[in-house]
């Protein structure tokens, strides 16, 4: 029997023109945002409830990500609404538009896991690399 290995997807949109530090920062943000948006915290501590992916992904120390493109938001929203729909875990980013769009908030990424990587391909496979 295959181990299953767990990663994460960011998909970020093309379509923005972002600068790469730009596309990096909503990246991370991303990235953090799906595990953070189901912490509790307390004045001394955090506790993040995870799936049995989740935790291995974070205790392995590999992290495996993997980053790739969409040309629109429609299209971002539908990557969203797939993981919601399998019950992946995602997180939307909306950028505030205070440094690159002209005060306009604006779906930019989203990051589908950490979660087994077949299930994550289920959505976010047919996506190409950026």
């Amino acid at each position: 029997m295959t181990e299953r290995t767990p990663k994460q997807v960011i998909v970020m949109r093309k379509d923005l023109g972002m600068r790469k530090g730009k596309m990096i920062a909503q990246g991370a943000h991303a990235a953090m945002a799906v595990l953070l948006e189901r912490a509790t915290a307390s004045e001394t501590a955090i506790t993040l409830p995870l799936s049995p992916a989740a935790h291995k992904w974070l205790v392995s120390g590999r992290f495996t990500k993997i980053c790739v493109g969409v040309d629109s938001e429609a299209a971002l929203d539908e990557v969203v609404a797939r993981a919601k729909a399998a019950n992946v875990p995602c997180a939307l980013i909306v950028d505030a538009g205070k440094t690159e769009f002209h005060g306009v908030e604006t779906k930019t990424c989203c990051a589908v896991g950490p979660a087994w990587a077949d299930e994550v391909d289920a959505i976010t496979g047919a996506l190409a690399l950026l």
